[in-house]
């Protein structure tokens, strides 16, 4: 039966207020450490690598605590309510540059970060379990998957679309420095978080009991001999991956590539085209994506759909390639180019998800033991591997091609780069994403829970629950102490 349209609209604020952060974080981040915080390009890709591999590490802890968490109101819903504040306190923080000393600054951006991916982990790993204690309908899960995915590309798009217009705003319209600009923008995104966060609590039930592990040990074993759930991380990472390489270029490719904000004529029009608008675009697109999702899943399955996907964005960023951003047509193009790109990770995005449900129910069926949130951390824990790797890949790679840091508190100084890093961020944000789609389509190849497995192992766990509520109600009858 088809879940009410309250309790899907309430997931989706979850992952909307998630992904506003997540997006500034992995597309503005770097660029403002490198250029606004005032740390250098090495320093930057050590500090997200490390930062995010601690918080990727992490998940698996949370992933166990949320799974033996037990209140009235679930296993996992209450931590939307628990850590929302500390949520947007962190990621006001995260952005607040102290006037010190570099060695002390640096202290911090560490301090913060690290701080700041912890309670994303309290509040996302938990909030991402929910899917698999909301329906046992393995087509529902899609749809769930898609509604978060659709609400979250829209915080995506809200984030990055306001992102530059509200910093310009606090600089320029009320005087504020470059560094109190960025800080005061990401305290009116982190309000809009937190009222999202207590309205996925306030709409959102558990509506099914997974059945614990007895131990964790018995949790963690069933976990690393569970094939699907290896094969579904590597991919996972493959596409967050793809994604990170080239959110986080973007900034830098307009600023050095495309020479900051131009104006591009669309059927008479005047568009001002610019990094945060590029974004923006993309991420509407990805809601497209989103809503193709299920009927495409439905018509060729999950893992057809995955693979497909993969080979179109291999064939699209290679084309990007191909393009000239000094001309009108050349910047069209590759507007257009954004936004299929885009329509193909949003139909990939729901499909991670919903496949980690069925990781879920494999394991429940396999060792009758379903660590949820343990499974589902997995995918975060994934997703941030790729945004570690992903990022401090982006620093490394432009500091070795010899990227010239703009040091000045204004980040529009001019500076012309070198021609080496100027070919890098060409082939950040065309062949080396298509790389990593190359692998993720390798990868999925093997993975084995298709459609017609899934289906018998849905039936088989029915049949298994249903013995097992019965076992409970003879239980239960057999204790009721019979009158004289």
């Amino acid at each position: 039966m088809a879940a009410p349209l309250r309790l899907k609209i309430g997931y989706g604020f979850g992952d909307m207020a998630s992904s506003m952060f997540w997006k500034v974080f992995s597309y503005y981040l770097p660029f403002f450490y490198a250029n606004i915080f005032g740390i250098s390009l090495v320093d930057t890709g050590i500090l997200l690598l490390v930062t995010r591999i601690w918080d990727a590490v992490s998940d698996p802890m949370m992933g166990a605590i949320a799974d033996r968490t037990k209140t009235r109101w679930g296993k996992y819903r209450p931590y939307l309510l628990w850590v929302a504040a500390p949520f947007s306190i962190c990621g006001i923080l995260l952005f607040t540059t102290p006037d010190w000393a570099y060695g002390a600054k640096l202290i911090w951006a560490y301090a913060t970060y690290i701080l700041m991916m912890t309670v994303y982990t309290g509040i996302n790993v938990p909030y991402g379990a929910m899917l698999g204690v909301i329906t046992d309908d393995s087509g529902e899960k899609t749809v769930f998957s898609s509604y978060r995915m659709f609400f979250a590309y829209a915080g995506s798009f809200i984030a990055l679309f306001a992102w530059d217009p509200l910093c310009s705003m606090f600089n320029d319209g009320f005087g504020f420095s470059i560094q109190s600009s960025w800080q005061a923008a990401m305290t009116v995104i982190a309000t809009g978080c937190l009222i999202l966060f207590l309205l996925c609590f306030m709409l959102t039930r558990e509506q099914l009991t997974s059945v614990s592990p007895a131990t964790l040990g018995k949790d963690i074993k069933a976990l690393v001999t569970n094939r699907p759930w290896w094969l579904l991380n590597g991919a996972s990472l493959c596409s967050n991956l793809f994604n990170t390489v080239r959110g986080a270029t973007v900034a830098f490719f307009f600023a050095d590539v495309i020479g900051g904000e131009q104006h591009i004529m669309l059927f008479s029009i005047s568009i001002l085209l610019y990094s945060g608008l590029f974004l923006g675009v993309g991420e509407v697109a990805n809601m497209v994506g989103v809503a193709l999702a299920v009927p495409v899943t439905k018509r060729f399955g999950k893992k057809t759909t995955f693979i497909l996907v993969d080979l179109l964005l291999i064939i699209f960023s290679v084309i990007f390639f191909t393009l000239s951003p000094v001309s009108n047509t050349g910047l069209i193009l590759m507007l257009v180019l954004q936004v299929i790109i885009s329509v193909l990770t949003g139909v990939m995005s729901p499909l991670v998800w919903s496949m980690y449900a069925d990781v879920s129910d494999y394991s429940e069926l396999k060792t009758h033991s379903a660590s949820t949130g343990l499974i589902f951390s997995s995918a975060s824990m994934a997703q941030k591997f790729g945004g570690a790797i992903g990022g401090a890949a982006v620093m490394w790679l432009l500091s070795g091609c010899g990227y010239i840091e703009r040091t000045d508190t204004n980040p529009a100084i001019d500076i012309v780069q070198p021609e080496s890093a100027i070919s890098c961020l060409w082939m950040l944000m065309t062949f080396i994403p298509a790389g990593v789609a190359l692998l993720s389509m390798v990868v999925v190849w093997f993975y084995p829970l298709d459609t017609n497995e899934m289906n018998r192992i849905v039936r088989e766990l029915h049949i298994r629950r249903e013995a097992v509520a019965d076992s409970s109600v003879a239980s239960a009858r057999s204790h009721i102490v019979q009158p004289d």
